[in-house]
């Protein structure tokens, strides 16, 4: 609630995005999550780590490719963490 009320006091501040990105992805709302860390990365793209929780959200949802997309740009910007590795060898299989 007070997430979605500091978005609409501050729509284009990507950590408020990504911070209600991810209490909607805990919640399972992944289709809402997934637009709001889409919109963080379109704010600040060279968040990494809204980049890697927009691929696990597109996961979620079955964008399979645009999913892959996002981790390797994750990986690219920050080289050698795990949890962003782990995620993209899980998917690329």
């Amino acid at each position: 609630m007070v997430l979605s009320m500091a978005k609409l006091l501050e729509p284009e501040k990507a950590s408020i995005r990504a911070a209600l990105g991810r209490a909607l992805f805990m919640s399972g709302k992944m289709a809402r999550a997934r637009r709001e860390f889409a919109k963080a990365v379109h704010i600040n793209p060279s968040d990494d780590w809204a980049h890697f929780a927009l691929g696990l959200a597109c996961e979620r949802t079955g964008e399979r490719t645009r999913a892959i997309g996002h981790l390797k740009l994750a990986i690219a910007m920050r080289p050698g963490n795990h949890d962003y590795e782990r995620a993209l060898r899980r998917l690329a299989g």
